[in-house]
């Protein structure tokens, strides 16, 4: 591995580490905005990778561009409106990171760096970052779009998917080792782009 490699992929990792801080420190800021301090006094209202990294979910990251971060704790019951504030909690992570994708695309549009360093970080970037997004919208535990899923069914049916969710933790899996993901997340990211740019 050269030095210009290490370089790059150091670029990378810190990368990786600032999208997995702001999409939990996105979770984190909402539930504290909508009544629920957990965060905040669990440490976790915080932007430091070292309070937020799952050293699994950042190497899926680095190498494969998407991935997943420790949980930040969340207590709906103190939540004004627990179904609603949920979903927001919910989406509160993904759309930060594809809000900041965004405006690295944008960006780009404006301003088209010729350091290749930079511009390969920013490229790296982007498709982080769509790809933590999307990947956390898919409605699969234990995703973020599983709980905002859950939200929207009849109570009933809610709390038993909550009770089973470690048992439905395997179509996950399933869908990660059979690269059903990729060929999801691959048209996701995309066309994304291309809308944008």
């Amino acid at each position: 591995m050269t030095t210009a490699s290490v370089f790059q992929w150091i670029l990378n990792a810190i990368a990786v580490l600032f999208t997995i801080s702001i999409h939990e420190y996105a979770h984190g800021q909402a539930a504290d905005w909508l009544g629920d301090d957990t965060a905040r006094r669990s440490g976790r209202l915080s932007l430091n990778p070292i309070h937020h990294i799952d050293p699994v979910g950042a190497l899926c990251m680095l190498f494969f561009r998407f991935g997943w971060a420790k949980p930040v704790p969340i207590n709906p019951s103190l939540f004004r409106n627990r179904k609603r504030d949920t979903i927001l909690v919910s989406l509160a992570g993904p759309l930060v990171n594809l809000g900041l994708a965004t405006i690295l695309l944008l960006g780009l549009k404006v301003y088209f760096p010729t350091n290749a360093f930079f511009l390969d970080t920013i490229i790296f970037s982007i498709y982080v970052n769509l790809g933590l997004g999307f990947f956390n919208l898919l409605p699969l535990p234990p995703l973020d779009g599983s709980k905002i899923l859950m939200s929207l069914l009849p109570t009933k049916m809610e709390f038993w998917m909550y009770r089973n969710q470690r048992y439905l933790y395997i179509f996950l899996l399933i869908a990660i080792m059979t690269n059903a993901i990729t060929k999801v997340m691959g048209p996701l990211v995309m066309g994304y782009m291309n809308l944008i740019y």
